[in-house]
């Protein structure tokens, strides 16, 4: 069946079929890792995105539940030049995902970066692109949405049950978190609780530590998650990810903004400013904490500038807008979970 995607601007790209019959409608972004397919498309933070990978072929090594970093898909629809393996495109169709192949990806991607992330809706049925491109108009825009509520555990659960002396017991909350995240700290030998978006300050604080994780949409119109996280600052360590590190910003005066086009993918710069060291990350937000000279913000991003970490020893805070558990991708930012970990223990 042939297939195409439109952007708000009239935009049209034309290709074929290969997931699930129907309309998406979405941001469209990009992310140019080459490998993890699957991870991409089931993790939360990219809910209500419409996906264009970069790497010209995709599907090419299958699909394997244990890849999938969240028990559902959360892209609206993938966009590919090239699809490849029946297993792949099989997957797409199960799960309700728009998949189209044959899509021009790179004009696309030219496109988003001159444009900047813009809504779109990717069309696999009978559907005029005029009409198309109209329906856009009425969907609304990623600026001022909150989506935790969408993709956060609708109640507490044990993900990882450790006992004995060096029981660290963490919280986790869920404002979109990746499974990995939690499979690596409980390797790490941590007691994982996860917790809904809403949950208070005195809750948490009864754990040794808390991770604030990852998750999608805007930041600023998460007022009563920011205000827990203020409620919780020196209180207990706190480690944010992604919009976790966002929110933290929030809470100690910083300012966040929508990046033109994001940052996805996997083979990010960032400097880790008390070595000069540059870390290689694997990265996936739209928005971004505005840059900085205060001293707290300890990793930057050399693409723009984005503060990329902080860290309030006198709030036992700290934080990661990269993502540390690389789910997939490069291993230079592994350390910081466990090393934070080590810290909690010893200060326990």
């Amino acid at each position: 069946m042939t297939a195409f995607l439109a952007l708000e601007d009239g935009t049209i790209f034309h290709g074929e079929s290969v997931g699930a019959e129907g309309v998406a409608f979405g941001e469209a972004v990009f992310t140019t890792a080459m490998t993890g397919y699957q991870e991409t498309v089931t993790d939360p933070s990219y809910a209500e995105q419409l996906v264009c990978f970069t790497a010209p072929m995709v599907g090419n090594y299958g699909v394997d539940s244990g890849r999938s970093e969240s028990a559902g898909v959360h892209a609206k629809a993938v966009l590919m030049r090239e699809a490849r393996g029946p297993a792949w495109t099989g997957w797409l169709a199960e799960h309700g995902i728009v998949g189209i192949t044959g899509i021009d990806t790179r004009s696309l991607v030219l496109r988003l970066r001159e444009g900047g992330s813009m809504r779109a809706v990717a069309v696999a049925t009978a559907m005029a692109e005029d009409d198309a491109v109209a329906a856009i108009k009425a969907q609304p825009e990623m600026n001022s949405r909150s989506l935790v509520a969408k993709v956060s555990t609708p109640e507490p659960y044990v993900f990882s049950n450790h006992s004995g002396e060096a029981r660290v017991a963490v919280a986790v909350v869920d404002y979109g978190c990746k499974r990995t995240i939690l499979r690596r700290l409980a390797a790490a030998g941590a007691h994982v609780e996860v917790y809904p978006y809403t949950t208070g300050a005195d809750e948490l604080a009864e754990h040794d530590a808390v991770v604030l994780s990852n998750g999608p949409g805007d930041p600023e119109p998460l007022r009563e998650e920011v205000r827990t996280v203020a409620e919780l600052l020196g209180r207990v360590p706190i480690l944010g990810i992604c919009l976790g590190h966002q929110l933290l910003g929030l809470a100690t005066g910083h300012e966040t903004f929508k990046l033109p086009f994001g940052h996805r993918g996997a083979n990010h710069p960032v400097l880790e400013r008390a070595t000069g060291r540059v870390l290689v990350t694997s990265q996936n937000h739209g928005f971004a904490v505005a840059p900085t000279d205060a001293r707290e913000a300890t990793h930057v991003s050399l693409y723009d500038g984005t503060v990329e970490g902080f860290d309030f020893p006198e709030l036992r805070a700290r934080s990661a807008q990269f993502h540390p558990e690389a789910g997939p991708g490069p291993h230079d930012g592994w350390p910081i979970l466990e090393r934070w970990l080590d810290e909690v223990r010893r200060a326990a």
